[in-house]
């Protein structure tokens, strides 16, 4: 595949100041501190309850560290992290409206590098690629020289990427109630060997106790018909006792199969299960447990 995308819809938080990495690597899960300038990390931002406040991307630069997520956090995620900021020498800013991201899937970073921005690896949709922090005076000279010999790669087809990736969204697979080993982000998004960070104590205990109370799974519809978010899951034996949900739905053209990510309770059957949607309950669709990702 080879496409480009403009992530308009993430919220860009900018952290300067001499305190800046010692600062971070007290709030995210990733480990910083061993990161190297012009790399992307993806890391959790928690509760000291260990619940998710965001998950976010972190890119080191050598002037700033920058942390990305998605909009839909504009409003909590930076009260959350400037409420930490107390005697640091750290000054955050939120300059999402200035500078453009633009994300890259199957082009050659070093002919990138010709648009004057520094190609920066990054997996954002569970394939690898590479990010450009474009200043959005600039943006529409830098798109048109990525575009030119790519795909654009629209949200419909991102989402479609990520499901079939097994890759967690927030709004729809994570929220500030999900506990990141739920949704599978203790394998991408945690370093258990760093030093202390906001929820650490909670998010170790998990790994010592080896298991949460549900997990994403992916699910197929067993008989081609369409699946719905939201959709709730049971056993045809026991449809009163819910064991989960569906929260993200797509048809996957390679396996020609109507796709879903969910939660699944720990002990719930693995055979026989249903999922029906709320407005339609009595029409339920059986459906299959699938190991992620899909591809």
């Amino acid at each position: 595949m080879r496409g480009v995308s403009h992530l308009s819809n993430r919220l860009v938080l900018s952290f300067t100041g001499a305190d800046r990495l010692r600062y971070l690597n007290g709030q995210v899960t990733a480990n910083l501190s061993s990161a190297a300038l012009d790399t992307t990390l993806p890391a959790c931002v928690t509760t000291a309850k260990g619940r998710l406040c965001g998950e976010v991307m972190v890119t080191m630069k050598s002037d700033r560290i920058l942390v990305d997520a998605d909009g839909a956090l504009a409003e909590t995620l930076p009260p959350r992290m400037e409420r930490y900021i107390v005697a640091d020498d750290v000054v955050m800013e939120d300059i999402s409206s200035s500078v453009s991201i633009i994300h890259a899937i199957g082009l050659d970073a070093a002919g990138l590098a010709e648009i004057g921005a520094t190609p920066i690896p990054a997996n954002r949709f569970g394939i690898a690629g590479h990010d450009f922090y474009i200043p959005s005076s600039q943006f529409t000279e830098a798109w048109k020289q990525l575009s030119a010999d790519a795909l654009t790669l629209s949200p419909q087809v991102l989402e479609t990427l990520r499901i079939e990736k097994g890759v967690p969204r927030w709004g729809f697979e994570l929220d500030e109630t999900t506990l990141p080993p739920e949704a599978g982000l203790d394998r991408t998004h945690i370093d258990y060997q760093k030093g202390c960070y906001i929820g650490q104590e909670v998010i170790s205990r998990i790994k010592s106790v080896g298991h949460v109370n549900r997990q994403l799974t992916g699910f197929v519809s067993t008989d081609n018909t369409p699946l719905a978010p939201g959709s709730v899951i049971f056993t045809a034996d026991a449809p009163e006792a819910i064991l989960g949900n569906l929260t993200s739905c797509t048809r996957n053209l390679a396996l020609d199969a109507h796709i879903a990510l969910g939660y699944l309770k720990r002990n719930s059957p693995v055979t026989g299960l249903m999922a029906a949607a709320k407005e339609s309950p009595d029409a339920p669709v059986r459906i299959t447990i699938n190991p992620l990702p899909f591809l």
